[in-house]
C-alpha cells in the first residue's frame, strides 16, 4: 500500500479511535459560552505544561497578553501529570493540562481527573482530533521519530537508523536513548507503537527487552533523548521528529531525522480542563484559546513546529508532512486502558522508572 493511501485510511480510522475514549513554573495566566462555569473568571490559573519550556512560557505570556488573566506553568511529562493529578483530586493545584498525547489524558478522564469541556473554538478542529465526549481537544500532532548524531554514526560505521529491527544492532550498545514510558508520553508511544505494530503486549516486551542493552539511559522527559544525542552522548534519540528539529535549529546540526520504515507512532497533543478547577471559568478561556488559531500559532515563535489541528492555524515546511510517513493504526482508546498496567509491566521486567 502506498505511504499517502495508508496515511489517509489512518487518518480516518486510526486517529477516530480517539473519539471512543471516555473518560506532558515559569509565570504570566473567554469565558465559556458553553454552560456555566464556576470559579473566578479572573484566575490566576495554574498550567500543567507538558511541552517544552519555552513554548510553556510562551502560551503562558501569549494568553495573559491577549486576555489578562495570570497563567502559571509547571513542566511535566505526561506519567508525572497524571500522578500529580491523582495525588491531589481533593484539591487540585492545577486549572488545565496543556501538551502532551492523548492516551495520557484517556488515563486521566478514566480516573475522573479531567473533565469535559466543550469549547465553542472545537468547533473548527476536526472530529479525529477530538474526544467525543469533550474531555479533551488536540491542538497539535507529533510524529514518532529517530534523532541521530550524524558524526556519532559516522565513527560507529553506521548510517541513521531506518527501521525499529536497526535499532537492535550490537554496534548500536549503549549508543541510544530514550525516555522511560511510566514517566514520559513519548516513550509510552514508543511502547504501544511496538504493540500495534507486533501484535500484542508480549511482543512488544520481548522487543523493548531487545532493545535494552542498547540503551544508554532511561530519561524522566521525552524531549532528553534529542538533546542527549545532540550532545554526542549517544547516537540515537527516540523522539517526537519535531523536538529533533528543534534542536537542529537551535544549533546541534549534527542530528538528522528519520522515520522507521515499519511504521511509526504518533501523538494528538491536547488540552483538557482538570476537575475539580477552583478557576473553572479562567481555565476554560485558557482552553479557548489554546485551540484557537492564535493560540497553536505560537508554537512556531519558538521552534515549535508540531503538525496543527486548526485547519486556520499557520502551517510550515518545517512540519513533518503527514502523507510521506508511514504511521500505524495507533488506538488511542486501547492505549489509555493498557496504559496502566503495560507500564508497571515494564517497571518490572525491563528497567524501574528513573527517580531523577
Amino acid at each position: 500500500m502506498s505511504s499517502t493511501r495508508r496515511i489517509g485510511s489512518l487518518l480516518t480510522a486510526g486517529l477516530a479511535i480517539a473519539l471512543s475514549l471516555t473518560a506532558c513554573a515559569g509565570s504570566t495566566s473567554s469565558t465559556s459560552t458553553s454552560g456555566s462555569a464556576s470559579g473566578s473568571d479572573e484566575g490566576p490559573i495554574t498550567v500543567a505544561c507538558g511541552a517544552m519550556e519555552d513554548l510553556c512560557q510562551a502560551w503562558t505570556d501569549e494568553f495573559t497578553a491577549k486576555t489578562g488573566v495570570e497563567a502559571t506553568y509547571v513542566r511535566l511529562s505526561s506519567g508525572e501529570t497524571v500522578a500529580r493529578l491523582a495525588s491531589a483530586k481533593d484539591n487540585p493545584e492545577f486549572d488545565v493540562w496543556h501538551g502532551g498525547p492523548a492516551d495520557g489524558y484517556g488515563e486521566a478522564a478514566n480516573e475522573g481527573l479531567i473533565e469535559a469541556y466543550d469549547s465553542p473554538e472545537a468547533a473548527a478542529i476536526p472530529a479525529k482530533y477530538k474526544d467525543a465526549n469533550h474531555n479533551w481537544t488536540g491542538v497539535y500532532i507529533g510524529v514518532l521519530g529517530f534523532c541521530s548524531n550524524k558524526s556519532k554514526l559516522d565513527t560507529l560505521g553506521l548510517e541513521a537508523p531506518t527501521s525499529w529491527d536497526g535499532l537492535l544492532d550490537p554496534a548500536l550498545k549503549g549508543e541510544v536513548s530514550t525516555a522511560h514510558p511510566s514517566t514520559s508520553g513519548t516513550a509510552f508511544t514508543t511502547l504501544w507503537t511496538q504493540v500495534t505494530r507486533l501484535g500484542s503486549e508480549d511482543a512488544a516486551m520481548e522487543y523493548m527487552s531487545k532493545l535494552h542493552p542498547n540503551v544508554l539511559q532511561y530519561s524522566k522527559s521525552g524531549t532528553a533523548p534529542g538533546q542527549i544525542a545532540g550532545r554526542g552522548e549517544a547516537a540515537v534519540g527516540i523522539v517526537f521528529s519535531h523536538d529533533c528539529v528543534k534542536y537542529q535549529e537551535e544549533g546541534m546540526t549534527d542530528l538528522e531525522v528519520s522515520f522507521p520504515e515499519e511504521g511509526t507512532g504518533y501523538e494528538i497533543g491536547g488540552v483538557a480542563l482538570i476537575a475539580g478547577s477552583k478557576h473553572k471559568a479562567a481555565a476554560q478561556k485558557y482552553i479557548d484559546f489554546a485551540i484557537s488559531t492564535d493560540g497553536q500559532n505560537v508554537g512556531q515563535t519558538v521552534g515549535s513546529y508540531q503538525a496543527l489541528t486548526n485547519p486556520d492555524a499557520m502551517q510550515s515546511d518545517k512540519m513533518v508532512d503527514l502523507t510521506k510517513v508511514n504511521l500505524v493504526d495507533y488506538d488511542f482508546a486501547a492505549a489509555a486502558k493498557a496504559k496502566p498496567e503495560l507500564t508497571h509491566r515494564f517497571d518490572e521486567e525491563i528497567a524501574a522508572a528513573p527517580k531523577e
